[in-house]
């Protein structure tokens, strides 16, 4: 009797773990993003940044993010998430977010608050494109009512 209620809570210590693991991948699969007329903000997983639109400093396209030292974060057959610190900048502890879905695609570049950057891109180009055009859009209205 009693190595059967030992084996009852392995088994469900196992569930509960198997059920989180789970539900952290799924977080972790697509980029979360919500775009409103005075904020982005992007989520994934763990991984969570909130700029306000009027603060941001340039909206650009470009093919490759730079080279970087991974603080934390992951890097799994596309995807490349987490918190970086470019090389160049390995004195200040200047941090980089990165939300790329695809790392084969276009990545979007916010500058905001005069030196942080943050990469990101969606699953479909296409979307992206759309997302960096509405963003630039935003920001330039932004910039000509100041």
């Amino acid at each position: 009797m009693h190595s059967s209620k030992k084996n009852w809570i392995w088994t469900l210590t196992l569930i509960v773990t198997v059920v989180c693991c789970a539900a952290i991948l799924i977080l972790h699969v697509k980029n979360w993003v919500t775009n409103d007329d005075y904020r982005l903000a992007l989520r994934s997983g763990f991984y969570h940044v909130e700029v306000p639109l009027n603060e941001l400093d340039s909206v650009v396209l470009v093919e490759r993010i730079p080279p970087m030292q991974r603080l934390h974060g992951f890097s799994a057959l596309e995807k490349e998430k987490g918190v970086f610190r470019e090389f160049k900048d390995s004195l200040t502890e200047k941090k980089v977010h990165v939300f790329v879905d695809n790392i084969n695609q276009n990545k979007v570049k916010l500058v905001y608050k005069d030196s942080s950057y943050i990469y990101f891109n969606l699953k479909d180009s296409v979307e992206t494109v759309q997302l960096f055009q509405k963003l630039g859009a935003k920001t330039k209205a932004l910039s000509e009512t100041n």
